[in-house]
């Protein structure tokens, strides 16, 4: 299931966020790719030791705290800590699949679970579409390979089981944040179908609050979710 988010950010924090990023380091973005997403990617990112980056991430996550729809098309347990990469000229990121696991930055210093399962991908894009040609984020499924390339402060969500790349930048600069999501529901089918349920709900309470249905179909969504969870 591929779900965009839109206005994550305000313009404001946009702003925030690129003014740090610009003021910030940047590294090669191999560091944190496996052996063999390292032989696609080309770009840039923040490392983990920038003065930036603990900033950057406390605005992503509680950005992402008080947005009900990432709630419910996530369903998230663990968030891994937002990384923030950057496409120039000439970059691109080729076809790969993320890693199933990754250790949480910090775990071993105390900061929580040493690894997470990657149900969920996420791209934060911090560039307006007509600042960069190219830089499209591709998504491979069943029907095909779709083309994201959102306003800045908008988000995609899909599954991280997915094929993707990012299309070569032939002008500008394209900045974004990404990181993945461990949900308690790791089927994309079931969440799909909670998600789908959750929007439903949330139509009928608002055209009919009164009506009976709301209750019913709201007790049948938590019993899908206590089947389904797995925490």
């Amino acid at each position: 299931m591929q779900i965009q988010i839109p206005d994550v950010l305000s313009a404001d924090q946009v702003a925030r966020c690129r003014a740090l990023l610009a003021a910030g380091e940047w590294v090669d973005g191999r560091v944190t790719a496996g052996p063999q997403s390292a032989k696609a990617k080309n770009n840039l990112q923040v490392p983990e030791n920038s003065r930036v980056l603990p900033e950057l991430r406390e605005m992503v996550l509680r950005a992402l705290d008080g947005n009900p729809l990432f709630m419910s098309a996530t369903l998230p347990d663990k968030v891994f800590p937002p990384l923030f990469n950057r496409y120039d000229v000439g970059m691109k990121f080729g076809s790969h699949v993320d890693n199933a696991v990754r250790p949480i930055p910090g775990a071993a210093a105390g900061g929580g679970g040493g690894r997470m399962r990657t149900d969920i991908s996420a791209t934060l894009f911090l560039s307006a579409p007509d600042e960069y040609d190219g830089g499209e984020l591709m998504i491979e499924d069943a029907f095909g390979a779709h083309s994201v390339k959102l306003p800045a402060g908008h988000m995609v969500v899909y599954p991280a089981s997915s094929l993707h790349r990012v299309e070569p930048v032939t002008r500008g600069s394209r900045w974004a944040s990404f990181f993945w999501i461990q949900s308690i529901v790791r089927d994309d089918a079931a969440r799909t179908t909670l998600f789908d349920m959750d929007m439903a709900i949330n139509g009928i309470a608002t055209d009919m609050p009164d009506h009976p249905s709301v209750v019913s179909l709201t007790n049948c969504y938590h019993n899908l979710i206590r089947r389904w969870a797995d925490v």
